[in-house]
């Protein structure tokens, strides 16, 4: 059994421009830079949806593996899903000052950036980083 998710050969840049709303568009924008230099690796289209940044191998408990991206995002009809790998459990501190969110396992819901604050997203991004390579074989390392 394989993910049905995967990088796939479309460039974030021809689908950030697809986006219709201006302001949705331009929070991916910012959110492109601010995930590129946060994880220091390039943007790959994960499957048709997903801007995904890095990968580590996972191994399930069942010994299934994957490759899977260290963070991402997504914009989505209602909202924007930002991919925080590791989750957020230890990271209150964080969450506190990070703004207007949702959370789901490993995913944060925003509405728009404005709601949030930048520099708690960069330590949250980073906070992962530190756990997901300290866990797992990662790319970059």
């Amino acid at each position: 059994m394989s993910l049905k998710t995967k990088p796939t050969n479309q460039t974030p840049a021809d689908f950030t421009d697809a986006i219709d709303d201006p302001k949705r568009r331009d929070d991916c924008l910012r959110l492109l830079t601010i995930f590129e230099e946060e994880v220091g690796a390039p943007a790959v289209m994960w499957g048709d949806a997903i801007i995904g940044f890095g990968t580590y191998h996972y191994i399930y408990k069942s010994g299934r593996e994957c490759d899977w991206m260290l963070a991402g995002f997504s914009p989505r009809k209602r909202n924007i899903s930002l991919y925080i790998m590791s989750g957020f459990e230890g990271v209150e501190d964080i969450m506190s000052r990070l703004g207007k969110h949702k959370t789901g396992k490993s995913c944060l819901y925003i509405n728009k950036l404005a709601d949030i604050d930048e520099a708690a997203l960069r330590e949250l991004i980073q906070r992962s980083l530190t756990y997901l390579k300290a866990t797992y074989e990662t790319t970059p390392a």
